[in-house]
């Protein structure tokens, strides 16, 4: 089952003026279906800071799904990783590390370094990983976004060597695609969350003090002295941002009694270490946890009126039963109900080929409905299977219904004569 929304500027049903968001931009999205629940100028391309590297964690990611890399393959370091500044592990040129503890040391400590030398190993060079990132943007319907590097740095802060030349600019995303971003790395690798939710991990054994990851939410701090006032329930990931022109920016999910939010906001004014952005964020769970619940819009197996059966060719049966796939649901306003149309009902033949088996796709239907929060028009496709088997005629029974075929052709069109 697909949700797409048409996008417009959140016009809110339930009340959202408690919220007092101190952030440039922000959105909060369900994780299951990518439905928007709040918006505040969440198309605004603006400096992601370290929210970049979901990018290139996402692709590195890909890149070991694929059988690309290992987890356990020695990578050296190289000059552009070594030259690298802000938060980092302080590698050093020659250094060995495996392609694991490099993925911690950028996911969880946000290890510019790191991030270069994965980005180097998966493109060739940086500049060649970065443009890998603008194509996959594209592929991910992310349409605010440009980037230029691995890690969200600023071109001026990068190694004047290895500055992009046939890439303009400087990076941007908009807290949508932020979201957009974060939601297929959750769908897509959910293990993922297994490593971003690690609270701390010592990069080298001789290290003194351990990388400490600054995703301070984390459900898991709620008993460490610093990070408790912002831990927060059901949060295990994802990714923190922090430059001069970006201001503070995170991108969080947490889930809660089966559904699992993601909140963005950008350009929370203060100090880095004030942790202001995560009290933002809460603003945003509590608004989504305390006022949506998920409901079932449509059952699966459901039929549809005036379209219970699709038409079937050369079969035993002229027609197939059919039902839906999936069920259909949303988070709507506590207390809220909306109405459902089906749109379109399309086949994938027309008519469909026999033989047809019970459960094969046999279409899809569009539905839609206005999300009560936002008042958007949403439309969700749905697959449609046969709910019996349709076996494929005999060359007898086909000779019959072509002869039955003929004769009814022929009556009505002698009853029009008259």
């Amino acid at each position: 089952m697909m949700l797409a929304a048409n996008a417009s500027k959140a016009s809110a049903a339930v009340d959202t003026s408690g919220l007092s968001l101190e952030a440039d931009s922000a959105i909060l999205m369900d994780a299951e279906t990518g439905q928007v629940l709040y918006q505040n100028n969440a198309d605004e391309a603006l400096p992601p800071a370290s929210m970049t590297k979901m990018m290139t964690e996402y692709l590195v990611y890909k890149a070991i799904t694929e059988g690309k890399l290992s987890w356990d393959q020695v990578i050296t370091v190289q000059e552009n990783a070594a030259l690298q500044i802000g938060s980092r592990v302080f590698l050093a040129e020659g250094d060995k590390h495996t392609v694991e503890e490099l993925y911690k040391a950028m996911a969880i400590g946000s290890a510019n370094d790191a991030t270069v030398q994965l980005a180097e190993t998966v493109g060739g060079s940086e500049e060649a990983f970065a443009k890998l990132m603008n194509d996959t943007a594209k592929e991910l319907g992310m349409n605010d976004s440009h980037f230029i590097n691995s890690t969200g740095l600023d071109r001026a802060d990068m190694p004047e060597k290895y500055q992009p030349t046939s890439i303009e600019g400087e990076t941007v995303m908009s807290a949508k695609d932020s979201a957009t971003l974060a939601r297929h790395i959750i769908l897509t690798y959910p293990d993922f969350l297994d490593i971003a939710k690690i609270q701390s991990f010592k990069f080298r054994p001789t290290d003194k003090d351990p990388v400490v990851n600054w995703d301070w939410m984390l459900e898991s701090n709620k008993n460490v002295t610093n990070f408790k006032k912002f831990a927060y329930p059901g949060v295990d990931g994802l990714k923190t941002g922090h430059t001069s022109k970006a201001g503070n920016c995170f991108t969080g999910t947490a889930l809660q009694n089966g559904t699992r939010l993601i909140a963005v906001v950008m350009g929370v004014p203060g100090d880095t270490n004030d942790g202001q952005r995560f009290l933002e964020t809460a603003k945003l769970f509590d608004y989504g946890f305390n006022n949506f619940e998920k409901k079932t819009l449509v059952e699966a197996k459901s039929t549809i009126v005036d379209h219970e059966t699709l038409k079937v060719k050369k079969g035993a049966h002229k027609s197939v039963p059919v039902v839906t796939a999936t069920d259909i649901s949303a988070l709507l306003p506590k207390g809220k109900t909306v109405e459902v149309t089906v749109n379109e009902v399309t086949p994938v033949a027309d008519p469909l080929p026999a033989p047809i088996k019970q459960g094969d796709k046999v279409g899809t239907a569009t539905y839609s409905y206005t999300d009560p929060a936002t008042q958007e028009i949403v439309n969700a496709t749905v697959d449609l299977i046969a709910s019996e088997d349709v076996k494929k005629a005999g060359w007898f029974k086909l000779l019959m219904r072509a002869i039955g075929d003929f004769f009814s052709g022929l009556f009505n069109g002698i009853v029009d004569l008259f």
